[in-house]
């Protein structure tokens, strides 16, 4: 979970606008056929991945056998799923400044920086947590954040 920094905005419509003092729940979700993630990699090789993931996620979907494309292609559907809480003005998808972990324990975390991090504070965004899993050749995420109103 990945909490950014204060803010003194938040609008009763999870805007950004004005304040009445409460919570409210954002959701993203997102679903993506691993079948195109392998046809990215062979069309475009793995240096792709550099333009998408993190090295640290990188090193995250990376096994003995190497590049897991499940794992790749549920980190770019919980980045999207992220984007998606945002409510941003519909523009690129900030893609490496959503960065989805793994912790110890084996559970995705969520760090924003840069862009995404300037989203979620514009945003309001207190908290943020994401799920993902991948089954029958495709990846799915749900993030969900809460908003200062």
């Amino acid at each position: 979970m990945t909490r950014p920094q204060p803010t003194a905005a938040g609008g009763g419509d999870g805007s950004g606008q004005g304040g009445s003092g409460g919570v409210g729940i954002r959701t993203g979700t997102d679903i993506v056929p691993t079948s195109r993630v392998n046809s990215l990699v062979r069309e475009s090789g793995e240096r792709f991945l550099e333009t998408l993931l993190t090295a640290g996620e990188i090193e995250d979907c990376t096994t003995d056998r190497g590049i897991s494309l499940d794992a790749v292609a549920a980190r770019l559907a919980a980045k999207e799923a992220v984007f998606k809480t945002l409510h941003a003005p519909r523009s690129s998808l900030p893609w490496l400044s959503i960065e989805v972990r793994r912790t110890s324990g084996g559970w995705p975390e969520v760090e924003l920086h840069g862009v995404a991090r300037t989203l979620a504070l514009e945003a309001g965004v207190a908290e943020l947590s994401v799920s993902i899993s991948h089954d029958g050749g495709f990846a799915i995420a749900v993030a969900v954040a809460a908003v200062r109103q």
